[in-house]
């Protein structure tokens, strides 16, 4: 997940405009939020645990000079949720400086800092670590290069393992940077007035005026400055592995990614459902805001009438993302609350677009009763999610994936479910519409595209007392988190719930 961000717009004020960049990438990450402005004398960085909205106000963007900045909004995967861990990253070396904004979660985390000679609590995130493998560069052979901050990243970027989109900015450019894979989006954009925008996704282009150009291929670098865009390939041979997920649940459905509409993509995976898992009833709705262009697309296939359900609390952040599971639990009654109106005395479709851990779902199904409704049938719009993803989400153990321990039925009887049908894989693929185009689909299969060290975790570089105030207690090693032991977890009795 997390959003990333970058202007180049010489002789304007581009604080005002990265701030609109953040708001529309904040769905990407809620934890803290940050930007780093460069008035070509100096990097001044701001960042603070919350949404962009709280970081930052009018007065604190007026503060803010300089034609030039990168931004995130952080979903952590890699070390704790706290201000240590706030991007950008920061880092002076001698009269360099730079800012770094990461998307995405390096799975060699340990084994970099272990060949770093770097001692515990060096550095606390991955994003962390990378900024200082970088730094580290800058006072050795680099510094005598002719571009030192080019010639790190050139030593450094082959190095990383995992999912990585870098937004990098020193006093006078911004480099953009995407794995070889291309797990997370990145694209580029261009300002009428001759500037460029990195967004990870095309309506953060949107909403700052810029036109869409393109996005940025699997294992490209590119350097924005003065002088234009200059692309380079600083990695092996690509293999394009874009998270699926991507269009089922993480990018907003005006956003385009391998030239396709997510909306439209989602309505298709609705009527490819429909096509799959027919059911008698009442009424199509969707769980607000995902699964809702699925729930239409349902809808139009079968002719069952659509409606609305359930109304979202928009000042609720993304349950799913929230850093731990006692937030996650209480945030869904605060998230969703049911139409009565709508739906008492009536047989439901209920389209969401996944189920990962089941607090949600078993919450909602139980509102819908309770409101009213006669019978509820679930359709996913994707496959089950049995795996961890260490390639940018935080979704921990297999003991904490729903259907990772439990088969269809015995999760539809968990639920409280009538009915419940899953998209399969194949429909889902074909559904994107991007023919030829490579996808990751690990946390559907447990086909990895680029190998889990057993030291992966998402607090490998804090101990205990480093963490931050989240509670997160995923940190257990990938050995863990993989095994076949899985199914430890206590679920109620399915026979009786």
């Amino acid at each position: 997940m997390c959003g990333i961000f970058g202007v180049h717009a010489p002789g304007r004020l581009v604080a005002h405009l990265s701030y609109l960049g953040l708001y529309a990438l904040q769905h990407r990450g809620q934890e803290s939020s940050g930007m780093a402005v460069s008035d070509r004398e100096g990097v001044t960085v701001v960042k603070e645990m919350g949404l962009v909205s709280n970081v930052f106000d009018d007065r604190a963007l007026t503060s803010l000079p300089g034609d030039m900045a990168i931004g995130q909004t952080r979903y952590s995967t890699t070390g704790s949720s706290s201000w240590r861990n706030a991007q950008p990253i920061y880092r002076g070396v001698g009269d360099l400086e730079f800012a770094l904004g990461h998307n995405g979660n390096l799975v060699n985390t340990a084994e970099l800092a272990e060949a770093a000679g770097m001692l515990p609590g060096t550095v606390a995130s991955d994003s962390d670590l990378v900024g200082e493998l970088i730094a580290t560069e800058l006072l050795g052979d680099a510094a005598e290069a002719a571009d030192p901050l080019l010639a790190a990243l050139q030593v450094v970027l082959p190095k990383l393992r995992g999912a990585f989109c870098f937004s990098v900015m020193d006093r006078d450019r911004i480099v953009g940077v995407r794995d070889p894979h291309g797990f997370r989006p990145l694209c580029l954009g261009r300002l009428d007035d001759g500037g460029w925008v990195l967004a990870s996704e095309n309506p953060a282009l949107d909403v700052v005026g810029a036109t869409f150009v393109r996005e940025l291929d699997p294992g490209e670098m590119i350097v924005i400055d003065d002088d234009g865009v200059h692309s380079s390939r600083p990695f092996d041979a690509p293999d394009p592995k874009l998270c699926l997920f991507e269009f089922v649940y993480f990018a907003r459905p005006d956003t385009n990614l391998y030239g396709q509409n997510v909306h439209q993509s989602r309505v298709r995976m609705g009527e490819a459902l429909a096509d799959q898992a027919p059911i008698d009833a009442d009424l199509v709705m969707g769980v607000p805001e995902s699964g809702i262009p699925a729930a239409e697309g349902f809808a139009r296939a079968t002719g069952i009438p659509f409606g609305h359900g359930l109304v979202k609390n928009r000042y609720i952040g993304r349950t799913f993302i929230a850093p731990n599971q006692a937030l996650r639990a209480l945030g869904v009654r605060m998230k969703l609350n049911p139409l009565k109106e709508n739906i008492a005395g009536k047989r439901l479709v209920v389209v969401d677009d996944s189920i990962v851990r089941g607090t949600t779902t078993k919450a909602m199904v139980a509102m819908l009763r309770e409101a009213g409704a006669t019978e509820v049938h679930l359709r996913i719009s994707s496959p089950p999610y049995r795996w961890p993803c260490f390639y940018g989400m935080d979704t921990g153990t297999r003991s904490e994936l729903l259907a990772a321990n439990l088969t269809v039925d015995e999760i539809r009887a968990y639920t409280g479910a009538d009915s419940l049908a899953y998209l399969q894989l194949e429909s889902l693929v074909s559904s994107v519409g991007a023919t030829n185009a490579g996808f990751c689909d690990a946390c559907l299969t447990g086909e990895y595209p680029v190998e889990i060290p057993e030291t992966a975790a998402k607090f490998v570089l804090e101990d205990e007392s480093a963490r931050g105030p989240s509670g997160d207690d995923s940190s257990t090693l990938a050995a863990n988190v993989l095994g076949d032991d899985a199914g430890s977890l206590t679920f109620p009795d399915t026979a009786t719930s």
